[in-house]
């Protein structure tokens, strides 16, 4: 978490604002406090971004959307208000790294960590796609890991599942390396779009690498068309399970139950965020999270306004 800088707010709605979680494309993303002391994470809409309507009503549709999804696998959202020129979205704070972090940070999952992983994130992708939506966007950066699993987070670019691609000129249409060929190609899409962007986002958290590579984004983007995923690495064990959810063709690649129960992990396999330096980070962010709400509820720390014997002196 960082500190506050120069142009951030210090409230928003309800919420007082007390560090920075990170920065995306479209939003930036506080640790806010409601007026209870529970933590938030509040996404807020670039300034840059806000004056444009369209980017606006989409901004605000991402919190209407993760509303349509009941599970406990996505961030709980709790409140999103678009007055003013600051639209913003609050979330349960996820105490825990994203999945790209954390493979970054501490190396590729072991086989029994995969299966864990895949059940669940299947299981969530079920829950949503039982919603009549489609994700669109699953990649490791979309997928924080909290003590009690894997939570898929930024429904952005989700739409209901007989919805076209937002694909437009001169805009990349999903993560590369992560879309499904038909998303590349700016094909209708379906659940099982959604299934390919877990294939990847598996053979990626076994291994460490992306599944497909190249030197520039259109030849990623090509191999993910034309080429086939990169899985000598993959351990012998999930490579067959994870090849099917691969496919280019969207018919032949498995359903999230299916996958669910393919994949299913033995007894205990979810020590990969209870227990390791993984979960040491995760209860690092929790008590950083705490500690920071502890100062702002004191009176000092970021975001804390004058007292009013200072005011009245």
């Amino acid at each position: 978490m960082e500190p506050l800088g120069t142009g951030d707010p210090i409230r928003l709605g309800p919420y007082r604002v007390v560090g920075v979680l990170g920065e995306g494309g479209m939003g930036k993303v506080y640790l806010g406090q409601d007026p209870d002391g529970r933590p938030a994470a509040v996404k807020v809409l670039l300034p840059e971004l806000a004056h444009d309507q369209h980017l606006a009503q989409r901004f605000l549709r991402e919190a209407h959307t993760a509303r349509a999804v009941s599970s406990a696998g996505v961030a709980r959202v709790l409140d999103a208000r678009g007055e003013g020129d600051r639209p913003w979205i609050a979330t349960e704070f996820l105490s825990g790294p994203t999945l790209d972090h954390a493979v970054r940070q501490y190396g590729a999952f072991d086989a029994d960590g995969v299966r864990a992983l895949a059940a669940s994130l299947a299981a969530t992708l079920r829950d949503i796609h039982a919603a009549g939506l489609v994700h669109r966007d699953l990649k490791p950066a979309n997928i924080v890991l909290t003590a009690d699993g894997p939570r898929v987070i930024d429904f952005g670019i989700a739409r209901p599942e007989h919805g076209l691609t937002l694909t437009t000129t001169g805009q990349v249409p999903v993560t590369p390396g992560y879309g499904a060929p038909e998303q590349v190609l700016g094909q209708r899409v379906g659940s099982a779009a959604d299934v390919f962007s877990l294939g990847a986002v598996l053979a990626y958290a076994a291994t460490g690498r992306p599944a497909f590579e190249g030197t520039h984004v259109a030849a990623v983007q090509y191999e993910v068309v034309h080429g086939e995923p990169r899985l000598a690495s993959v351990p012998a064990e999930l490579g067959y399970l994870i090849a099917p959810c691969l496919a280019k063709e969207p018919a032949r690649r498995p359903a999230p139950g299916e996958i669910a129960a393919a994949f299913a992990p033995p007894p205990g396999a979810d020590r990969a965020w209870r227990g390791g330096p993984l979960a040491e980070d995760i209860a690092r962010r929790a008590a950083e999270a705490a500690r920071q709400t502890a100062r702002t509820e004191s009176g000092s720390g970021p975001g804390a306004g004058p007292s009013r014997r200072r005011v009245l002196r």
